[in-house]
C-alpha cells in the first residue's frame, strides 16, 4: 500500500515536470484543510507523511511559552511537561488528531486541495522554465484555433500566436510544422501563457544565426533589426573581423545562405545593410536600394534627420507605403524627413522671402492697449503679419487673452488691413492725376506752340489762316447746313466744351483759349 502511493507520487511528479516533495507537500496540506473542516477547529494543524507506512498523520502544534496569550496555538510550561516530561521554552507539542474518522467529504476536499496545488506547483515550473527563454527559436506544431488566434504545442505545454504576431504572407493548417520565436511569458491568473511570434525581427536574426556560421561563433554581428511581417525586413550586420564581409556572409554564395531564409518566411524581402557608426552615413545606408544626395541632422537631441534626394529617387526612398523609409527609421532610430531637391530649393526661397518681406509692430494697431500687446509679445507674436495669420483658438492660448480680446484684435487687424488699402488706392490716385496733370500740360504746351509757329507763317505769305480749332469748326459746318448764330450744334457744344475746359483750366490757358475764339470770329467775319 505504502510502496503503491508512492509510485503513484513519482508518477505524477513525472507527468507534471514537478518535484515529488512538491506532491506530498500538497497531500500533507489535503489532509490538513479535511482535518480542520472535519473537526471544525482553529487549532494550529500540521500533517505529516509517512513514506514507510504510506500514513498521512495529523498533529495538533502547540508551542511552549511562559504566559499562554493564545490557547489555540500556545502552552504553558507546567502543562508541557505533564505532556513531554523534556518539554523546554520555544519547543512545539505535537498531539495526534485521528483521521481514520474522516468521511467522504473530506476526502472530496483533500483531492480537490491536492489537484490545485498540483496545478499551482505545475505553472510556477512552466513559468521558470520558459521565462527565461524569451527570444528563443523553438519548432511548434499548430494543435487548433481560437477566433483570429492559433494554439500551437511546444511538447510540454501549449503557447498561443496570436494574430498580431502573425505574417500577412502566410496561412496555417491544423498540424502544420513552424518555426517561432518565444515572445513572453504572461503569468496569468490561469496560469502563465507563453506567446510566441511569427512577425517578429527577433525570429529573422535567429534564422540567420542557424544558416550563417560567422554570426554562430560571433564573428558577425547582427547589429539591429527592422521588420514588417511579410512585407519586408533591414538587417544591419557588422564584422569583428576586418577580413570578413558582413554582407557577403549572410548573404552566403550565389545568394545561398539568405535565400533558405526567404523561403522560411514565405517570400518576405530581407535587406542587407553594413552598419556604421556614423549616423549620416547609416541613414545613407538604411535608404537603399535608393540612392542620397546627401544628409544633415537637424535635432540631435530629439534624433531628427533631413534627408534630401533627387527628384526620380524620391518615390523609391519612401517606398511602397512609406515602407522603406520607415523600416529605415526603425533600424537607425532616428525620425527621418525625406525631401527632394526641388521641394528644399522651394522651401529655401519660402525662407529668404519671409526673411525679406517687410513687418510691421504691433503698435501699429489701433484700438489695442500696450499691456495687450505686451502679452502678444511674450508669446513670440512680434508683428502685425504674424498675427493675422493665426486663428481664434490659438490667440486664446496667450495667457491673458481671452475671447472678447480675440474679437477685439480681429477688429483691430481687420481696420489695419482696409485703412492700408485705401492709403495705397488714394495715395495710386493722386500719382495717376499727378502724371495726367504733367502730361496734359506738356500736350496743351505743344499744341500752343504749333498754333504759334503756323500762324507766323501764314502772316509772311499774306494769309489769314483761322486757328486749328475754327478749322475744325468750319469743316463741320459744311458737312451740314450752315449754322445759324445762336445755334446749338455740334461745332457749338464743341465750342461750349472748350469754353468749359478753359474755364476749369488752372495753367494759364484760358486766356489763350479765349484769343483763338477771337482770331476764329474774326475769320468767319472777313469771309462773310
Amino acid at each position: 500500500m505504502a510502496n503503491l502511493l508512492y509510485q503513484q507520487i513519482e508518477m505524477l511528479s513525472r507527468e507534471k515536470h514537478i518535484e515529488p516533495e512538491i506532491v506530498v507537500s500538497a497531500i500533507e496540506d489535503a489532509m490538513v484543510v479535511a482535518a480542520r473542516k472535519y473537526y471544525k477547529t482553529e487549532e494550529n494543524l500540521r500533517g505529516k507523511f509517512n513514506a514507510d507506512t504510506g500514513q498521512v498523520d495529523v498533529f495538533s502544534v502547540l508551542t511552549v511559552v511562559e504566559e499562554v496569550a493564545d490557547p489555540k496555538a500556545e502552552i504553558s510550561l507546567a502543562e508541557a511537561k505533564k505532556k513531554n516530561p523534556t518539554a523546554e521554552i520555544g519547543t512545539e507539542i505535537l498531539t495526534a488528531k485521528p483521521t481514520d474518522v474522516l468521511g467522504r467529504i473530506a476526502a472530496q476536499t483533500a483531492k480537490q486541495v491536492i489537484l490545485q496545488k498540483v496545478r499551482e506547483a505545475e505553472r510556477d515550473t512552466i513559468y521558470n522554465e520558459y521565462h527565461t527563454r524569451v527570444g528563443e527559436l523553438v519548432t511548434v506544431i499548430v494543435k487548433r484555433a481560437e477566433g483570429p488566434d492559433l494554439i500551437v504545442d511546444m511538447g510540454r505545454t501549449e503557447a498561443r500566436l496570436p494574430k498580431r504576431e502573425q505574417s500577412k504572407l502566410e496561412t496555417y493548417n491544423i498540424g502544420e510544422r513552424l518555426r517561432v520565436v518565444i515572445k513572453m511569458v504572461d503569468r496569468a491568473a490561469k496560469g502563465p501563457q507563453v506567446i510566441v511570434s511569427r512577425g517578429d525581427a527577433s525570429l529573422v536574426q535567429r534564422l540567420f544565426e542557424m544558416e550563417v556560421p560567422e554570426i554562430y561563433d560571433g564573428t558577425v554581428q547582427i547589429r539591429f533589426a527592422a521588420r514588417e511581417a511579410g512585407e519586408r525586413t533591414k538587417v544591419a550586420v557588422m564584422s569583428r573581423d576586418k577580413d570578413v564581409d558582413p554582407v557577403g556572409a549572410c548573404v552566403g554564395m550565389k545568394g545561398m545562405r539568405v535565400q533558405s531564409i526567404i523561403r522560411e518566411l514565405r517570400g518576405e524581402k530581407i535587406d542587407i545593410i553594413p552598419y556604421s557608426e556614423e549616423t549620416v552615413a547609416f541613414a545613407q545606408k538604411a535608404l537603399s536600394p535608393a540612392k542620397v544626395t546627401r544628409v544633415q541632422i537637424v535635432d540631435p537631441e530629439t534624433k531628427k534627420l533631413e534627408v534630401i534626394v533627387e527628384d526620380s529617387q524620391l518615390s523609391l526612398a519612401i517606398g511602397k507605403k512609406g515602407q522603406n523609409v520607415r523600416l529605415a527609421s526603425k533600424l537607425i532610430g532616428w525620425d527621418i524627413d525625406i525631401k527632394s531637391e526641388e521641394e528644399k530649393r522651394r522651401e529655401i526661397e519660402e525662407q529668404m522671402t519671409a526673411l525679406t518681406a517687410p513687418t510691421t509692430p504691433l503698435t501699429a494697431l489701433a484700438g489695442v492697449g500696450p499691456k495687450t500687446i505686451e502679452k502678444i509679445e511674450a508669446a513670440g507674436i512680434t508683428n502685425v503679419e504674424k498675427l493675422a495669420g493665426m486663428t481664434p483658438e490659438q490667440l486664446m492660448e496667450i495667457p491673458g487673452i481671452g475671447e472678447k480680446m480675440v474679437d477685439k484684435i480681429y477688429q483691430a487687424v481687420n481696420r489695419f488691413y482696409e485703412g492700408g488699402g485705401e492709403a495705397a488706392a488714394g495715395e495710386a490716385v493722386e500719382n495717376t492725376d499727378a502724371l495726367a496733370e504733367d502730361a496734359g500740360t506738356e500736350v496743351a504746351a505743344g499744341d500752343a506752340a504749333t498754333a504759334e509757329e503756323s500762324s507766323a507763317a501764314a502772316s509772311e505769305a499774306g494769309v489769314v489762316e483761322a486757328p486749328e480749332t475754327a478749322t475744325e469748326g468750319e469743316t463741320i459746318s459744311e458737312n451740314e447746313e450752315a449754322a445759324e448764330p445762336g445755334s446749338t450744334g455740334e461745332g457749338g457744344q464743341a465750342a461750349e466744351a472748350e469754353d468749359e475746359s478753359a474755364a476749369k483750366n488752372e495753367n494759364g490757358e484760358e486766356v489763350e483759349s479765349a484769343d483763338e475764339k477771337k482770331d476764329a470770329d474774326r475769320s468767319e467775319e472777313a469771309k462773310s
